[in-house]
């Protein structure tokens, strides 16, 4: 809630206050009035015929005083029930945009990492056509896997954001790294199980790729990584022959937590807000608190929307949005999700 909308609030209620005092006030006045032409009336009856004309007016003054009670009862009542459909459509309105708010921080997160995304997998078909990665698995001498490997060493030294590069042949065995040194459990890996080999192999052409859910990785020292893939093809051909893969391993942890640890909060709102990453199971996948990556599932109301917020069943106000996707990159069908519960 702005300050702007904290002072409209407190204005409406100073209203109701200033209010309710001086009808408060009339009331009292026209009580002692009343009580005055009564006592009125009780001496002029007193004295009789000399006092029937004040009688007259006392009764007028007594017939006021009730009216003036009764324009001010309703006063009370009305202002009363004006001010309260000021709170309450002001409270609504301030609802909406929140709401609306915490659902376009959760787009901002979303569109970050899919921009980030897009570049990887750009990167994996670029360096699949790579010579010294395409000679690698046509000519697999330990020479050629030498130079592949550091060819990959190069690369990593200049992309930071990947943990390791991997060759593998068609049989599923990892036969160069790009850091053989840090991860000596890598090389000679099998992975013809994984889902990354398999879908990297049935990509029609050089310009498709493949992308694993993030998990950790025990050849990585189980580091938690996103793997993209694709079919290295002979002559580095898009339409060439399917004779290895490709596998990249973007560090997750680090970029993922930077992006929801940099969510434009106040200062105050951070202790009570959660900002999350989910893929497209509610799988939670980053979290601004480092609670329940890779284990925590939430329930995610959409209703079919792709964007938009709700209060949940705890009281919690959940904003979300999926991914829109960047320029040819379509996403993974991941959300952006900021839960903020006092």
């Amino acid at each position: 809630m702005s300050v702007g909308t904290n002072q409209l609030f407190d204005l409406s209620r100073e209203v109701l206050d200033v209010a309710s005092k001086k009808v408060a006030a009339i009331e009292d006045i026209t009580r002692r009035t009343k009580m005055l032409a009564m006592n009125a009336l009780i001496e002029a009856a007193r004295a009789g015929d000399a006092g029937r004309g004040f009688a007259v007016v006392a009764n007028e003054v007594s017939e006021i005083s009730t009216q003036v009670n009764t324009i001010t009862k309703s006063l009370r009542s009305e202002i009363t029930a004006r001010v309260d459909h000021l709170t309450s459509a002001g409270s609504e309105m301030v609802q909406e945009m929140h709401g609306r708010r915490l659902a376009d921080l959760a787009l901002n997160m979303i569109e970050i990492i899919d921009r980030n995304l897009y570049e990887r997998s750009c990167d994996v078909r670029w360096w699949a056509t790579d010579s010294a990665v395409v000679d690698c698995v046509a000519n697999p001498t330990d020479e050629a896997r030498e130079h592949a490997s550091e060819r990959l060493g190069v690369i990593l030294e200049s992309y930071t954001v990947y943990l390791d590069l991997w060759i593998v042949d068609l049989k599923g065995e990892v036969i160069a790294t790009g850091r053989p040194s840090r991860y000596p459990n890598a090389k000679g890996a099998r992975v013809s199980d994984t889902a990354w080999f398999r879908q990297a192999l049935a990509t029609r052409n050089g310009g498709d790729f493949t992308v694993d859910d993030v998990s950790s990785n025990r050849s990585l020292d189980g580091r938690t990584v996103a793997t993209y893939a694709t079919a290295i093809r002979r002559g580095g051909r898009a339409d060439g022959e399917v004779i290895g893969v490709l596998g990249i391993f973007f560090d997750w942890e680090p970029q993922a937590k930077a992006v929801v640890e940099g969510v434009r909060l106040d200062d105050a709102e951070r202790a009570y807000t959660r900002c999350l990453l989910v893929d497209a199971r509610h799988r939670v996948i980053a979290s601004s608190d480092g609670r329940g990556v890779l284990s925590e599932s939430i329930h995610l109301r959409t209703n079919g929307r792709t964007m938009g917020h709700y209060t949940d069943n705890d009281g919690g106000f959940v904003g979300f949005s999926v991914t829109p996707g960047y320029e040819t990159y379509r996403g993974l069908g991941w959300y952006g999700v900021i839960i903020q519960k006092r």
